[in-house]
């Protein structure tokens, strides 16, 4: 699917922070919003053009309209939303960072257009989650259905509940910043993209993937284990490189900023000035 609408960018609320002669795309996942990146924006453009969006789910878009539930069946939807946006934005060749959902976009996307990315960073990804006998993605069906069940009934509790979860309550501010972004999430949004990302397969688009990347996982991650970040590791013939961050819960950008820069740094070959949001600081919304 390709929104139709004379400015996918501003629909998008795509912003482009920094001037560098690179370009990266950062891609929120379920229930975020751009500001989830807000604190590595200000380092990584220090070196590069950084393109920052929210998705038609996202409850920052600018048209709420815009996501129609009955016109989004698969992640493919959303890697040709990706594709559009970045043709319009005439951006080729960008690093693509891409959390939990997005990782799997970006996958896709790179495999329709691999002109448009570089390299790939994926952040939390997981090409299903739902487990099986020979597979671990870290929900049995009867968990998918309870979560699905939740968001109908009691969609706000719910959101408060699962952002307690999946990020690492050893940082509250962190813990309210995502609970308050879900919450903002349209019900019914949240139901028709829950289906479609808890019921995902896309096991068989892995050793499709031709672009280099770098899969970035925590240590411990309820939404997508470990063990995930090695199965990917295995089937995606590029042999990419894994990455664990010691810590907590499936949002690294949010309560392991310092460590997810260090390992970005290293994958990207820069070395960032952890000082220089102390004296800038016009980067985050």
């Amino acid at each position: 699917m390709v929104l139709e609408t004379k400015s996918l960018s501003s629909a998008m609320n795509a912003k482009i922070v920094g001037s560098g002669s690179e370009s990266i795309v950062l891609a929120h996942g379920y229930g975020g919003d751009q500001s989830v990146w807000d604190k590595i924006l200000p380092y990584l453009a220090q070196h590069y053009s950084v393109l920052v969006f929210d998705w038609t789910f996202s409850s920052a878009a600018k048209d709420p309209n815009l996501f129609d539930p009955a016109k989004y069946s698969c992640y493919d939807d959303f890697a040709c939303d990706l594709i559009a946006l970045l043709d319009e934005l005439n951006l080729k060749s960008s690093v693509f960072v891409g959390h939990s959902m997005s990782a799997m976009v970006g996958c896709i996307a790179s495999i329709k257009r691999p002109d448009l990315f570089s390299s790939l960073i994926l952040i939390g990804a997981s090409p299903r989650y739902q487990n099986t006998d020979d597979y671990e993605g870290g929900f049995e069906n009867s968990d998918i259905k309870q979560i699905l069940s939740s968001i109908e009934s009691d969609f706000h509790n719910w959101a408060a509940h699962f952002a307690s979860l999946v990020v690492d309550s050893n940082d509250p501010l962190s813990v309210d910043k995502f609970t308050t972004c879900l919450q903002k999430m349209r019900p019914e949004f949240a139901l028709a993209l829950g289906k479609i990302v808890f019921y995902s397969d896309e096991r068989e688009t892995l050793d499709k993937v031709s672009t280099p990347c770098t899969i970035i996982h925590t240590s411990s991650d309820i939404v997508s284990p470990k063990s995930v970040a090695f199965y990917m590791q295995k089937k995606i013939k590029e042999n990419p490189k894994v990455e664990i961050i010691n810590t907590n819960g499936h949002f690294p950008q949010l309560t392991a900023h310092v460590e997810l820069l260090d390992v970005l740094g290293l994958i990207l070959g820069v070395e960032f000035d952890l000082d220089f949001k102390h004296r800038d600081t016009n980067f985050t919304n």
